[in-house]
C-alpha cells in the first residue's frame, strides 16, 4: 500500500492511525475532497486541484475548523502523495477532521488534523457505463434541507444521506439514486451532480437546491457553453426527468455518465445521447488528451515503484 500523508509527513500506509475517541468518529466531523489524477498523453496530471483544495478549505471554514497548513501547503501535499505512489493514474483524498480530545459535541477544543490518501479507482460508475449509461431511481430519501446542514460543504457527516440513497438504488437493482429537494425539485445524485438535456438547451439545479457546487460540474458548464450549447440553472421537477432527452451524472469519481433510465422510464434511445458523447469527448480531451485549454491540469511526476 502507499505512504500517507499524515499531518505533515508520509507515513507509512499501516501506521496512519486515529484514535477511536477521535471527535470525528462520534460526531461525524470531517471535510474532505475527491481528486484525480489522470493519466495523459502528455503526462500524469491532477486534474483541478487549486479548485479542490479552495473547497476543501472552505468546507473547514463553514465547520470552523481552523487548517494548520496553506492552501499551497495542501496542494503539495497532495502532489507529493500522488509522486511517491508511483501511480500514473489514482484517486486523491485529502481529509481534515476533529481529533481526539474533549468528549461531547462541542468539538472546538479538538485538534484539527489532516491527512491524504491516494489509491488505485477505476470508473466508479463502470467503465462500459460511460457509452451505455446507468438505470437509476428517483430516491424515496430527500436531499437535506437548506438550513438544517450546510449543503455548500463537502462534510463526512453529509454523506450519511447519500449512503442511503445509494444503498436503496443497489437493493433495489439500480447503480445510482437521484435525491429531489424538500420542496421535490430534483437535486443531484449521491455522489454525483445532475444534468437534464431537453430541446437541446441543459439544464442543472442551483445549488441553492441543497447541493453540492461540484469542480466537475463547474468545468462541464464551462465546456458546454464553450461547444455553444446553451445552459440554464434552474428548478427541475421530478417528471422532467422522465421528458428529458438525455440525462447525465457528473463529479470527480463519476466523472461524465450517460444515464439510460430513470424509474424505468427510458430516456431518448436509452444509450449515451449526442449532446451528452460531444461534452465527454471534450472533456475526455483534456483529461486523456492532456489538451488543456483552461489551465485546470497540474503535472506530476509519477515514476513507477520497484
Amino acid at each position: 500500500m502507499y505512504d500517507i500523508w499524515f499531518n505533515g509527513k508520509l507515513v507509512p500506509h499501516d501506521e496512519a492511525k486515529i484514535h477511536v475517541l477521535s471527535h470525528v468518529i462520534h460526531y461525524g466531523s470531517s471535510v474532505f475532497e475527491g481528486v484525480r489524477c489522470y493519466k495523459t498523453q502528455r503526462g500524469s496530471a491532477i486534474f483541478r486541484l487549486n479548485e479542490h483544495t479552495q473547497r476543501l478549505v472552505d468546507s473547514a471554514k463553514i465547520y470552523r475548523m481552523e487548517i494548520p497548513y496553506s492552501i499551497d501547503e495542501l496542494n503539495a501535499a497532495q502532489v507529493e502523495t500522488t509522486e511517491q505512489a508511483g501511480l500514473d493514474a489514482c484517486y486523491i483524498r485529502p481529509v481534515v477532521y476533529r481529533g481526539f480530545g474533549p468528549m461531547g459535541v462541542n468539538p472546538i477544543n479538538n485538534p484539527v488534523e489532516v491527512f491524504v490518501a491516494v489509491w488505485e479507482w477505476g470508473k466508479y460508475l463502470g467503465a462500459e457505463a460511460l457509452e451505455q449509461g446507468v438505470d437509476v431511481q428517483v430516491a424515496s430519501w430527500s436531499r437535506m434541507a437548506p438550513n438544517t446542514l450546510p449543503a455548500l460543504a463537502k462534510a463526512g457527516g453529509n454523506y450519511l444521506n447519500a449512503s442511503l440513497v445509494k444503498m436503496d438504488a443497489v437493493l433495489n437493482g439500480y447503480t445510482e439514486g437521484i435525491m429531489l429537494s424538500t420542496d421535490g425539485f430534483v437535486a443531484e445524485g449521491s455522489g454525483e451532480n445532475l444534468f437534464v438535456i431537453r430541446g437541446g438547451t441543459i439544464f442543472t439545479a442551483p445549488v441553492g437546491f441543497s447541493l453540492l457546487p461540484g469542480i466537475t460540474r463547474d468545468a462541464i458548464i464551462t465546456i458546454a457553453r464553450d461547444l455553444g450549447y446553451k445552459v440554464e440553472e434552474r428548478a427541475i421537477p421530478r417528471e422532467a426527468l422522465y421528458l428529458a432527452d438525455e440525462l447525465f451524472f457528473t463529479g470527480t469519481a463519476a466523472e461524465v455518465t450517460p444515464i439510460r433510465s430513470v424509474d424505468k422510464h427510458k430516456i431518448g434511445s436509452g444509450a449515451r445521447g449526442p449532446i451528452t458523447k460531444a461534452i465527454q469527448d471534450a472533456f475526455f480531451d483534456i483529461i486523456e488528451g492532456g489538451n488543456d485549454p483552461y489551465g485546470w491540469l497540474t503535472p506530476v511526476r509519477t515514476p513507477q515503484v520497484a
